[in-house]
């Protein structure tokens, strides 16, 4: 059995993909910097599929915090991960026009939702060339997910903006890089999707949805996000390394 390490994966986005990978057979690391005993009952929801679950907690936005969920995953995998899904994220802690954005609040953004993915990707990316190099049989694959905000404008949070968007060069960079060693590299965009980092916004997109916003009239959910993952997870696109896959609902298509 390969295993996968979902990054944010206990809530959200995150658990959504990992339930669909549960679903598929997939055995689990899910990272996060909450306590685990805190997050007892989504482990055990992923382990009701039959698979072996484990916890990797750390914070992507640091030194430290990656060193530990790299040493944790690959203990657990008893060698390299098989599949890196790079989701954990943050949003700006207070929505500020651009005039009014902090380096505090760019500094925080940036480091997690870019500069950490790119060095944790670095650092399984090896992993990954090593094992691939000591068995031409095994088989990788990291799928990034970004967001529509890497190239639809929101003003009042550019720092995470500007962070998604380097997220996707950072798919095409290594997509690049790991290409001669079969590893494919994909991207994910969600659209608008209901989650806790949109709870704030609710009303403000259920009254952008009844008007038309995406083709689709409705929210996006974890699963579908999940489903998107496990398709790439099973090798569903063997040929489309570097690409992006949209799961916006039709939001980002242009319309007359």
């Amino acid at each position: 059995m390969k295993t996968a390490l979902v990054t944010g994966g206990s809530r959200g986005i995150g658990f959504g993909i990992a339930t669909a990978l549960a679903k598929e057979g997939w055995n689990l690391v899910i990272n996060g910097v909450r306590a685990e005993e805190s997050i007892t009952g989504p482990l055990d929801e992923l382990r009701a599929h039959g698979v072996n679950v484990g916890y990797a907690r750390g914070d992507i936005g640091s030194v430290e915090g990656r060193a530990g969920i790299v040493a944790t995953a690959t203990e657990l995998a008893g060698g390299s991960i098989n599949l890196l899904v790079n989701n954990a994220g943050v949003a700006p802690k207070v929505r500020a026009d651009l005039l009014e954005t902090s380096e505090e609040s760019y500094d925080w953004v940036v480091d997690t939702n870019l500069k950490g993915v790119f060095f944790l990707t670095q650092a399984f990316a090896k992993g990954m060339v090593a094992a691939k190099q000591a068995d031409s049989s095994f088989e990788a694959a990291i799928v990034n997910i970004t967001s529509i905000s890497a190239t639809v404008v929101s003003i009042n949070r550019g720092e995470y903006c500007i962070a998604k968007a380097g997220f996707g060069m950072l798919t095409q960079l290594f997509a690049a890089r790991l290409g001669d060693d079969s590893i494919p590299v994909y991207e994910v965009r969600p659209g608008v999707i209901k989650t806790d980092m949109t709870s704030g916004v609710t009303d403000k997109y259920d009254k952008l949805i009844e008007e038309g916003l995406c083709v689709q009239p409705r929210w996006g959910f974890p699963e579908d996000i999940g489903k998107s993952v496990a398709s790439l997870a099973r090798g569903d696109f063997p040929f489309s390394t570097g690409q992006v896959i949209m799961v916006d609902g039709g939001l980002t298509m242009p319309r007359l």
